[in-house]
């Protein structure tokens, strides 16, 4: 049954952290370390000052981690395997949640070297901070299970890549929840920075995207345009993210024109 209404928003975790005890604990960890704060910041140094991009920092991590936990929610209602727990490399929820958790808060971090191939080196580079993560939420965790849970975050954070198609349906959650930050106040800066072009033009004209659910699929994207050019956003990138996950099916995308009429349903 739908619970109504959620929009894609950095408040999402707030929420979160209000309700589930464990998601507040890793988060503030996640936040209180140090080479994670640099990494972020970096990231926007490369992303936003030098390449005129939108945010990739801090703000964007936290969105993308709210939402990967409330599609992780909607995907429990409707009782859709998740792949760590069907393969035994997580053996709880919490477990769950910290992948995508901690891969939606370090996805990014490849840009604080370069934003070709980010999504390779960011893996990489969240090796060694997943493993601090994990000894400080799970300390009594054999080192086994520790590195299957750090592999899968790792997977993850590679997959978010547009091309790149996910091993996991965790995966797939961090890769949607990445492509539906894209209302317009996500883009206003690198607008402010000079960059006017289709893709920065487009996001200005996504006013809002929420998510709900339906009889027929788990998770209904609606996104709500002030003009028909917003729709270049959802077709160049929510889509291809989509498309390549294993969660096609599960969702279906409404638009919205700028009067709140639906003027298409994607699937």
């Amino acid at each position: 049954m739908c619970e109504g209404k959620t929009l894609v928003s950095k408040s999402i975790i707030e929420k979160w952290k209000k309700a589930d005890a464990f998601v507040a604990r890793l988060v503030d960890y996640l936040e209180s370390d140090e080479e994670v704060a640099a990494l972020l910041e970096m990231s926007n140094i490369n992303a936003v000052q030098r390449l005129g991009y939108n945010d990739h920092g801090p703000v964007h991590a936290r969105i993308v981690a709210g939402t990967s936990l409330e599609i992780l929610s909607m995907l429990t209602r409707s009782s859709v395997e998740l792949s760590s727990l069907k393969h035994g490399t997580a053996r709880s929820l919490d477990e769950v949640k910290f992948i995508l958790v901690a891969a939606s808060y370090l996805h990014d971090i490849g840009n604080s070297i370069h934003r070709e191939y980010h999504e390779a080196t960011g893996s990489l580079l969240a090796k060694d901070i997943v493993d601090r993560a994990l000894r400080y939420t799970f300390p009594e965790m054999e080192t086994r299970r520790r590195v299957f849970l750090r592999q899968e975050v790792l997977s993850a954070i590679f997959s978010t890549e547009m091309n790149t198609k996910p091993l996991t349906v965790e995966a797939s959650i961090v890769k949607l929840a990445d492509g539906l930050d894209m209302s317009e106040g996500r883009a206003r800066l690198s607008y402010k920075l000079g960059k006017i072009d289709m893709h920065s033009l487009s996001a200005l004209n996504v006013k809002r995207v929420e998510l709900t659910c339906s009889e027929q699929v788990p998770i209904v994207v609606e996104v709500y345009m002030g003009d028909m050019a917003g729709f270049f956003q959802v077709e160049r990138v929510l889509l291809p993210k989509l498309e390549s996950s294993k969660l096609k099916g599960m969702v279906r995308i409404d638009i919205f024109d700028g009067s709140g009429r639906k003027v298409a349903s994607l699937t």
